[in-house]
C-alpha cells in the first residue's frame, strides 16, 4: 500500500503528490534520481541496482520511498528500521539518501517523502528517527530543522569513499 503525505498548500505547492514504496520498475528513474545527490560518482549499474534493491527489502519495515509529480520520480529517500535490543526492543529508523530532483526543488517533494518516511518508522514501533547530512548548506539544515527533526546528537564517522563536495 502507498504511502500518502498530505500538506497544505504551503510554499508554492498545491495539490497532493503522491509519496509510495518504490517498486523494481523504478530502479532506472530512481539511478537517474540519485544523479541530482551524487553528481560526482559513477551511477550503480542497473543489473547491481535489482541485486541492491532485492536485498534491501530484506529488511523488515525498510523501504525506498519516492515522490512522484507528472509521472515523474521528483524525490526520494531510503527508511531503514533497525532491530534493536534497548528501549525494551523497540526499533529505531535511519533514513538516508534524502534528494530531489534540481528542477523540483522547494516545491514540498522532500517534506512530503520526509514526512512519510517517519509516518512508516512510527508505524514500525520505532521509537525514533534519525538521518545525518553531510552538507554545510545551511539551507539543507534549516529545512531538516523546519520538517522537525533536532539537531540533538553528535555524529561520528570512519570513511572508505572520501566525502562528496557539494
Amino acid at each position: 500500500m502507498p504511502y500518502l503525505s498530505t500538506m497544505q498548500r504551503s510554499s508554492g505547492v498545491v495539490g497532493e503528490v503522491p509519496v509510495r514504496k518504490a517498486v523494481a520498475d523504478d530502479l532506472p528513474y530512481l539511478v537517474d534520481l540519485y544523479w541530482h545527490l551524487t553528481s560526482t560518482d559513477p551511477a550503480v549499474g542497473l543489473d547491481d541496482a535489482v541485486r541492491i534493491f532485492e536485498t534491501f527489502h530484506r529488511y523488515p519495515d525498510s523501504a525506498v520511498l519516492v515522490a512522484e509529480a507528472g509521472g515523474v520520480l521528483v524525490s526520494s529517500c531510503a527508511l531503514i528500521v533497525v532491530p534493536n535490543l534497548t528501549r525494551s526492543g523497540a526499533p529505531y529508523a535511519l533514513i538516508e539518501n534524502v534528494v530531489t530532483h534540481a528542477d523540483h526543488r522547494k516545491r514540498g517533494h522532500a517534506r512530503r517523502v520526509l514526512d512519510a518516511a517517519v509516518d512508516a518508522a512510527w508505524a514500525a514501533g520505532c521509537y525514533k528517527a534519525m538521518l545525518m547530512t553531510g552538507s554545510t548548506n545551511p539551507g539543507t539544515h534549516a529545512f531538516y530543522l523546519a520538517t522537525g527533526f533536532e539537531q540533538s546528537k553528535t555524529g561520528y564517522q570512519k570513511r572508505r569513499i572520501p566525502v562528496r563536495e557539494e
